[in-house]
């Protein structure tokens, strides 16, 4: 369980190999690898957010806390400000805890870490502690899917909700797009290990999500994103009764504005067939009939 793994999680930043780049700094000392962040965490916001999938939001909204920075690249990242800019405030675990128990109070629906991973050993630091403190609400990690399975595995039973992207199939869309060329083999491996802990998305009496994987996945112009390959590995590998967000909000943001392939905005004809391939792959839940 978690609760014994925390301290080899911290370690694991002594040498740093908490995602998969395997950057080998020692953040305790403030050496940097891809992320750019340091020991302690850092956030750029927190509070109830109503733009998240709809199992998540329910009446009251996700407890929402967005940390700053991100171990991927992505050229259209819509946060680029946080993610690449790495604009935020360094906290305390504390802070953490605090956080999380004040939107508790204020009646989220769950304690929503939007770009975790590079942050993993302070975040499952503060849920502990904040358990302890009377946090009852599910934990979700809201991650890019760019994620170590030997970190992941030391998270079990500690993460109620898995919420990671499934960007690419291809691993030339992801070098170049995310600058992360082995993300789909990693990806998989993580949905995998996800499915695992937590199993497929489980919603309460009142429409709000308990427990399990909840699977998002872009939509990119041009078929950048590998949408029928990836539809079909979660059906055939995780389950049809995946509950899987296909999004249709692509539009040029940061440095894909004006990018030979994604620099325009999608159409509704390739959202449709998307939405298609999804069916046709035996999937049903989390995108419009």
């Amino acid at each position: 369980m978690y609760l014994d793994n925390i301290d080899t999680l911290y370690r694991m930043m002594e040498s740093c190999t908490v995602c998969p780049r395997n950057c080998r700094v020692n953040r305790f000392k403030g050496e940097e690898g891809f992320c750019g962040m340091p020991a302690d965490p850092v956030i750029s916001s927190y509070g109830p957010h109503f733009g998240e999938e709809t199992p998540l939001v329910g009446a009251r909204g996700s407890g929402t806390i967005f940390m700053t920075g991100c171990n991927l690249g992505c050229i259209f990242c819509q946060n680029y400000d946080i993610s690449h800019l790495r604009r935020g405030t360094r906290v305390s675990v504390v802070h953490l805890v605090e956080l999380m128990l004040t939107l508790q109070d204020r009646g989220c629906h769950n304690i929503n870490f939007v770009t975790p991973t590079h942050f993993t050993p302070q975040i499952m630091d503060a849920a502990r502690i904040a358990r302890e403190k009377g946090l009852e609400v599910p934990l979700v990690y809201n991650c890019g899917g760019y994620e170590s399975l030997d970190t992941l595995r030391l998270l079990e039973g500690g993460v109620e909700i898995y919420m990671p992207d499934a960007k690419y199939w291809d691993e030339a869309a992801a070098d170049d797009l995310s600058s992360a060329p082995d993300y789909p083999e990693v990806m998989r491996d993580a949905l995998r290990e996800m499915h695992r802990q937590v199993g497929v998305l489980t919603i309460d009496q009142k429409g709000i999500a308990a427990r399990g994987l909840l699977i998002r996945h872009l939509v990119m112009p041009d078929g950048m994103a590998g949408t029928q390959d990836i539809m079909e590995f979660i059906a055939r590998e995780l389950s049809p009764d995946s509950y899987v967000n296909v999004m249709a909000q692509y539009r040029p943001m940061y440095k894909g504005v004006g990018h030979l392939r994604i620099g325009r905005a999608l159409d509704g004809r390739e959202y449709r067939e998307a939405v298609e391939m999804a069916r046709t792959a035996g999937l049903h839940r989390g995108f419009p009939e």
